[in-house]
């Protein structure tokens, strides 16, 4: 007969969402050096629970349990294995943040987002995963402080490309209009319009995902070169920038046309950078979008080969939803993801022990 498992002492909890038209991407680069952006909050979020317990009672200090990849296993400190393996945003935020000596933990990570949707799922997973890891120690970094962080992790730790966009707008949520003054330093407005403008706009919103993993590719990196050797005052840059004011004022006036048209000048601003950036799936998408009478439509993130898009449709409700047939009988990869606006950005909180009352949020 086994010996029964210990039960964690503590239970932290966290969430935060995705990010859906990101009107003005490209601009919240280094390169960039300066941007603005638009872009909104939506669920499904991510999740990230860490079950806590005393360190004599766990063989490992660290348990990472990958839901989505189906991966489960023990996490050590950079100085002891040189080099993270599996998935290394994740044991580099676990790194960063650290274990306390006298705690061995459970993390589980679950995200109803497909991997690769372009969503910024990776930044929402490292800002929510932060925001957890925090509660283990005395401080209380603020939702500003671990986006920074998160960003920071991508970057200098591992050495990637990241705007700092995907980080803020799953630190705060909501619908947010983004001014980077000084890479990668930037003040959040968000924008906050009376509840028949945003419920109108949860209602029209469509997240397409074109069935294929969003990956940076050669494109990406051509792009980058080009815009480097530009400098931040390229006019292209500046087109990017300008839907993202005009996504904001539009909004704040209600005006779904507008909103609609400033998407469709960001993705034709993307083409303009390179012309593989709205892939034919992503055109194809367009196209059936186009002929059911949506007002605009956005390639999520950096654009490319896979990810999704963002669609705006016009005010009928059985239109919406025979385009959403029309674009998933063209292709079974093609897959509607119901995405709500969400309040909030990171949230965090725990309990002490099975059925404590929450000691944090």
């Amino acid at each position: 007969m086994t010996s029964a498992q210990p039960m964690p002492s503590r239970i932290i909890n966290s969430v935060a969402p995705i990010r859906v038209c990101d009107n003005g991407g490209w601009t919240d680069t280094w390169f960039a050096k300066h941007g603005k952006i638009f872009n909104i909050g939506v669920y499904p979020y991510v999740e990230v629970q860490i079950d806590v317990y005393p360190r004599h009672e766990r063989e490992h200090r660290c348990i990472l349990h990958a839901e989505n990849f189906g991966d489960r296993y023990a996490v050590f400190p950079r100085h002891e294995r040189h080099e993270w393996i599996h998935h290394p945003l994740l044991e580099a935020a676990i790194d960063y943040m650290g274990v306390p000596e006298n705690l061995s933990v459970q993390i589980s990570i679950y995200s109803e987002a497909p991997a690769g949707c372009s969503t910024g799922t990776s930044a929402s997973v490292s800002v929510a995963l932060i925001g957890a890891l925090d509660q283990l120690t005395p401080g209380c970094r603020t939702p500003l402080e671990i986006a920074y962080i998160a960003h920071r992790i991508e970057t200098e730790m591992l050495g990637q490309q990241s705007g700092i966009q995907d980080q803020l707008c799953a630190a705060f949520g909501g619908i947010n209009y983004i001014e980077m003054f000084d890479y990668p330093y930037a003040a959040v407005s968000p924008i906050l319009v009376p509840n028949s403008i945003w419920w109108e706009l949860e209602r029209r919103l469509v997240l397409i995902f074109l069935g294929r993993s969003h990956s940076s590719s050669q494109v990406h990196e051509m792009v980058i070169q080009g815009l480097e050797d530009a400098g931040p005052d390229n006019p292209k840059l500046e087109a990017l920038r300008k839907t993202a004011q005009r996504s904001r004022d539009a909004l704040y006036a209600g005006d779904f046309v507008a909103l609609g048209r400033a998407m469709i000048d960001n993705t034709e601003a993307q083409r303009t950078l390179h012309p593989q950036l709205v892939s034919r799936d992503a055109q194809q998408v367009i196209d059936i979008a186009r002929e059911y009478g949506a007002l605009g439509w956005k390639v999520n993130g950096a654009g490319g080969e896979g990810g999704s898009l963002t669609l705006l449709c016009g005010s009928s409700m059985s239109r919406k939803r025979a385009m959403i047939r029309a674009i998933e009988e063209t292709n079974p990869l093609f897959q509607n993801i119901p995405i709500y606006l969400s309040r909030f950005g990171l949230r965090v909180w725990s309990r002490e022990g099975d059925g404590a009352s929450p000691t944090r949020e």
